[in-house]
This record gives structure tokens, sequence and C-alpha cells, in this order.
């Protein structure tokens, strides 16, 4: 004849079933907490790609150049030097900006600045070498560099799809100004880009100079109004200082390069001004 059991055994029994449940439900818990929890692999996988921007090349100068002057040589060496260390520091920019801006943000902030700054550097290694030779031409083509990344060569790093995927930089421009084409209210929401005068500041100019003068002048307005068009089609793109690094500093660059070319011209036949260089840096104005 069996016995029931005694109270406290059953309510021992009831508390034992609780601390059971109690523990099936944080294994569960924990089950679907490690579910959630990404796999390593995947997380190194993201490192390695943010890691791993590519890199940019840009073609040879040195080799390309003719039979250097004595004379010229010194600054010759100089800017070469120069043409690497802006090679350099547009890598570390790569690396700096991963994941920063659209499709086009390393053709505008990076490879373009970069070209605009080996274009002026490049002309000033053929000006010192015209100075006591003959001033090679052609060398503007080895300006433009490309990025390679992920096992692909472009200039602009960015693939089909990606351009496909996201709106061009005048499609952004154009809905950031309610929709038109109409640039001129898109730049009135932009600001624009103003200069120094450099024309009211030049000395008498000579007669034999004057064409070339005037010519290198009405390069500068043209410089502004391409700037002042790039304000308006990158509306939108790159971080807080894009404009800067982006437009008005490659600005820069070209114009000290025009600048000094007026100078040069003015002093063959005369004494060549100094100083203009200080017009060289242009301003955003809202």
């Amino acid at each position: 004849m069996s016995r029931a059991l005694p109270k406290y055994n059953k309510r021992r029994v009831v508390f034992i079933g609780g601390a059971a449940a109690v523990a099936l439900t944080g294994a569960v818990i924990a089950g679907t907490a490690l579910a959630g929890t990404p796999d390593k692999s995947s997380t190194a996988q993201s490192a390695r790609t943010l890691s791993d921007p590519g890199t940019i090349s840009c073609p040879d100068v040195k080799s390309q150049l003719p039979a250097v002057p004595a004379s010229a040589q010194a600054e010759v060496d100089r800017n070469l030097a120069l043409l690497d260390t802006q090679i350099a520091e547009a890598n570390k920019r790569l690396v700096d900006t991963v994941g920063q801006g659209g499709a086009n943000f390393v053709q505008n902030a990076i490879l373009g600045p970069l070209k605009d700054k080996r274009v002026s550097t490049i002309d000033r290694i053929a000006i010192s070498i015209g100075r006591q030779g003959t001033k090679p031409t052609g060398l503007d083509s080895l300006a433009t560099c490309a990025l390679n990344a992920a096992g692909a060569t472009g200039s602009t790093g960015a693939t089909d799809d990606t351009a496909t995927a996201a709106p061009s930089a005048t499609a952004a421009a154009t809905e950031a100004a309610g929709g038109t084409e109409d640039t001129g209210d898109a730049s009135s929401a932009v600001g624009t880009i103003s200069c120094p005068d450099v024309k009211s500041q030049l000395p008498a100019v000579p007669a034999s100079a004057q064409a070339e003068v005037d010519r290198n002048l009405a390069l500068l307005d043209t410089q502004i109004a391409e700037a002042n068009k790039r304000l308006v089609d990158t509306v939108g793109q790159g971080g807080a200082n894009f404009v800067q690094n982006a437009i008005l500093g490659p600005l820069k660059d070209k114009r000290v390069s025009t600048i000094d070319r007026i100078a040069i011209s003015i002093g063959r036949q005369g004494t060549k001004p100094t100083g203009l260089d200080s017009l060289a840096a242009c301003t955003l104005t809202k």
C-alpha cells in the first residue's frame, strides 16, 4: 500500500520544477543572443575591407623629362619630390576617408584635386627647364592618376554598378535646388566662390607680354567659373571640409600656377612682379 508524499516534498518538487523552467528559459535566451552575434570571420572581413581601400598610382614624370639644365636641376628635383609628397598625402587621405561621400567621392575629393596639384607642379618643372633650354610640352598628360582598388584599376575608383546605383552629382544638385535644372537657383543656395582681382594689382605690362597676360587673366576667370559650377554639381557630397579640399584648395593651386605665368611673362621684358601669390587663395561666400 503506497503512501502519499508529505506536503513539504510536494512543495520541493514544485520548486525544483520552477528552477528547471528558469534554467531552460535562460538557455533559450542565451541561445538567442548567441544566434544574433556577428560571426568573427565576417567582422574580420569587414575590418580588412575598410583597412584596404586601395592605392593611388600616377605616371612617372622624371623618366619623361628631357635633359635638365644644371641651373634648373635643384628646382626640378624639388618639384619631383613634391609630386611624391602629393601622392603620399592622397594615399593617406584615401585611408582616412574610407566610407565617406558617395560613389564619386574618391574622384571628386582625392583624384581630382591631386590632378590639379600635379598639373601645377609639372608646369613649374617645364617652366624651370624652359628658362635655360626648350620648354618640354605634353607633360600635362602625366598629371592624371588612378585608383587601384579590389584588383581593379580606374581613374574614378567607381564601377559601372555604383555609377548606376547612385544619382549623379548634377542630379543631386538639381534635386537640392528644388528639382529644376536652373543652376542659378542652386548657386544661390550653396554660395559662390570669390577671388582677389589680379589684373588691378599688376604693374605696367610690356606690350610684348600683353597677349599672354590677357590670356592668363581670362584663364583665371574660367577657373573661378568652373569652381562655382563644381560647387553646384557636388552639393551634399563629402564631409565638413569637402569644399575646401575638393574645390577651394585645387582652385588655389591652379591660380598659383596661372599667376606665376603672368609674373614670368611680365618679367621677360621688365621687372618680374612679386607677392602676387597672395592673390591666389579664394573664399566661399554664402
